[in-house]
């Protein structure tokens, strides 16, 4: 136990891993049987926390994660120990590569420099390190540029202690530009087909993330996905194959009331009098502010829901508190009283995907923005259906 958890909570997230593992079935029922599955939880599983959610995810039989870095690598095989590959994407350091045979990982590779440097350490080691290349299709960051992608694959075969598992790739527009997109992946397919003696079939062939799914093609040479969001229940591409997966939110962010308290009209409230009030007011004081996660940019727009009912901000979000317009609710809140900034409550919602674009931004920040001091409570109940 923490020794913070004596106090009462101010602030705090809410995540149904039962949801989750429900989320996972619905997805994997969508795919076809022989892709597989590679759960990305990196940034500390989105904000959900990697602890939990990895363990949960493994408890439903989820064989494959991606991380960023070996540090994040190496939190999983605490959680799990052996018996699950973790696949690293991002780019690994070289103080960093004795750490891919410490724990068994899974580099992902974008140059012959770092082919050969791996493979030279392998060979010191007398092992073999399994490797995924990465092809830069058009995003412009890891991964040798499609056009050279060939002088990749001739460095790997010629390494004798590297071990190709998988090619991949990774979308610059694929929630929108499904004509780029498709570039990206003819671009792709004619990298890997243009080298004879790579056989797909016996490789981990993967270009698509929860974003990519809008122009995934069952069937296809792909017989892995990336899937990061969709498995927190975030859908925010309505065009996606995969929209109509009844996945569920597994995350809720909420506060509670300080006080409430009357204003008179034409009163100029917040850092910089940044709201000018039109009416006389009743205004709620939230407990949270941008020092656990709203977002700056939500002063004077967005809203929070009090009872199932939407209440406007008013002025500037500050570090840690926010105010927001409670005139219209009847009975008036009470201090002390929950606040759902982000999820459902009594018939009211709010969606992360709203939430980003009130703030705007994408749901990605939103979930890795809610910071350290917002206390995470997981439901742990057993999934069904």
């Amino acid at each position: 136990m923490n020794g913070l958890d004596q106090f009462p909570r101010r602030c705090w997230a809410e995540i149904d891993l039962a949801a989750l593992e429900r989320n996972l079935s619905a997805i994997k029922k969508a795919l076809p049987p022989h892709v597989r599955y590679i759960a990305v939880v990196k940034a500390d599983a989105y904000g959900h926390g990697m602890h939990q959610t990895v363990a949960r995810l493994m408890q439903a039989g989820i064989e494959m994660y991606g991380v960023a870095n070996v540090a994040e690598a190496a939190t999983i095989r605490e959680i799990g120990g052996t018996g699950w590959s973790i696949l690293i994407l991002g780019a690994t350091l070289k103080e960093e590569a004795q750490f891919l045979f410490e724990y068994d990982l899974i580099p992902t590779l974008s140059s012959v420099e770092e082919v050969e440097f791996l493979d030279t350490l392998a060979a010191e080691r007398n092992t073999v390190l399994k490797v995924h290349l990465k092809i830069d299709t058009g995003m412009g960051r890891l991964g040798i540029w499609h056009e050279y992608a060939h002088t990749l694959f001739d460095s790997v075969k010629e390494a004798k202690n590297l071990q190709l598992d998988g090619i991949y790739t990774h979308f610059s527009h694929a929630e929108t530009d499904v004509e780029f997109t498709e570039r990206q992946r003819r671009r792709f397919m004619t990298a890997i087909s243009a080298v004879s003696w790579i056989k797909p079939e016996d490789l981990l062939i993967h270009a698509d993330n929860s974003a990519g799914l809008t122009s995934f093609t069952p069937g296809s040479t792909y017989n892995a996905v990336r899937i990061g969001l969709l498995q927190f229940g975030i859908t925010p591409y309505a065009q996606s194959l995969f929209a109509r997966v009844p996945t569920t939110p597994i995350f809720s962010f909420k506060t509670r009331i300080s006080i409430v308290k009357d204003l008179p009209a034409g009163t100029e409230i917040s850092y910089g009098r940044t709201c000018r009030l039109k009416r006389h007011s009743k205004v709620a004081i939230l407990c949270a502010g941008y020092g656990d996660g709203i977002p700056r940019s939500l002063s004077n727009k967005g809203f929070a829901l009090i009872k199932g009912q939407r209440c406007p901000y008013l002025g500037r979000v500050t570090m840690d508190q926010t105010i927001i317009d409670v005139t219209d609710l009847d009975p008036t809140p009470l201090a002390g009283e929950e606040v759902c900034l982000i999820g459902a409550q009594k018939g009211g919602e709010i969606k992360v995907e709203q939430f980003a674009r009130w703030a705007g931004t994408i749901s990605w920040e939103i979930l890795c923005s809610i910071t350290k001091r917002v206390p995470r409570i997981y439901k742990t109940s057993i999934a069904t259906g």
